[in-house]
């Protein structure tokens, strides 16, 4: 297994904690999370707090891992010490492998998105322009990439907190217009908090811990990072909370604003409801565009994370 010796140290603990909030806020949340509470209704606030605790477990014993480290160095090099080189390059092929079908997937799914827009352009067009933007932006400097990722990751965030804020308005003018218990009961009205009972909040973790993913892409930039030792212990300490809130907050709103079966048959995401019932123009629109830059962000990260992972074996 080889050092990283060659890489340069770009990033900034900005970069390092703006790339674990944005790893975790993606097309998981702005499209996703209506699988979820279609699997779980109202109960999916469980499987977020669950997925919230398994977050908070894998990002510490990272930050330990970091913190342990004479000489972090990637993923393999966190692992290496404990477990061998052999269970260190597997791990690293592994997380690889999954990069991989991942970038295609998010490939095509933001396509998909671009169609919406223009129909007439065929996916494989789209696709390959995600693919050689992304590799331009790796192949220029992780300095780019790194502030590539800051931004994306700002925009996302700030989408996040304004479907907060409108929540919290729209929650309190149903409170003003009728009472607290009418509009809180709307959570249990519909075949109650837990429809689908016990099974419904674990078909619903499969949803909600893949939206949760993505933070743990820090551990591949510790080579890259100016004083790992101080800036990703202090991303993590400083992110997990922010990540979980940013998860069920929303979904709470949400779910007291809406019914959880308007939400489950409803074509569009969440957010665009949200941003319509608030009369914001082209909400539809500014959605499905955060939802690509998203799905940008991702692939980016993906072939950062990859091309890093074959780097280090």
């Amino acid at each position: 297994m080889e050092t990283n010796q060659s890489l340069k140290k770009k990033m900034a603990a900005r970069h390092i904690t703006m790339i674990a909030l944005g790893g975790a806020i993606g097309a998981g949340l702005f499209k996703g999370s209506s699988s979820a509470i279609v699997a779980a209704g109202p109960s999916v606030l469980i499987a977020y707090f669950i997925g919230g605790i398994v977050l908070y477990f894998v990002m510490k014993s990272l930050e330990k891992l970091v913190l342990s480290s004479k000489n972090p160095h990637g993923l393999s090099g966190l692992v290496q010490p404990y477990l061998g080189n052999h269970t260190a390059d597997f791990t690293d092929w592994v997380y690889w492998s999954m990069w991989m079908i991942n970038i295609i997937v998010e490939a095509v799914a933001a396509a998909s998105f671009l169609q919406l827009w223009f129909a007439n352009i065929p996916t494989w067009v789209f696709v390959l322009i995600i693919a050689l933007l992304t590799s331009l932006i790796n192949l220029f400097s992780v300095a780019l990439f790194a502030e590539t990722e800051y931004w994306l990751a700002f925009i996302k965030i700030s989408v996040v907190i304004l479907l907060i804020i409108f929540g919290v308005y729209l929650v309190a003018k149903q409170v003003f217009n009728n009472d607290l218990i009418t509009t809180f009961s709307g959570m249990t009205n519909h075949g109650g908090f837990a429809p689908h009972g016990l099974k419904g909040v674990i078909n619903s973790l499969l949803i909600v811990i893949y939206s949760y993913g993505g933070s743990e892409l820090i551990a591949i930039t510790v080579s890259e990072t100016q004083d790992p030792k101080r800036a990703i212990p202090k991303a993590i300490r400083g992110v997990i909370g922010r990540i979980i809130s940013f998860y069920i907050i929303p979904m709470f709103l949400l779910l007291v604003i809406y019914n959880w079966q308007t939400l489950a048959v409803s074509s569009i995401s969440p957010f665009v409801m949200v941003f319509n019932k608030m009369h914001i123009p082209f909400a539809g629109d500014i959605v499905n565009l955060i939802i690509i830059l998203a799905l940008f962000s991702s692939i980016n990260s993906g072939i950062y994370a990859s091309s890093r992972l074959l780097f280090s074996v």
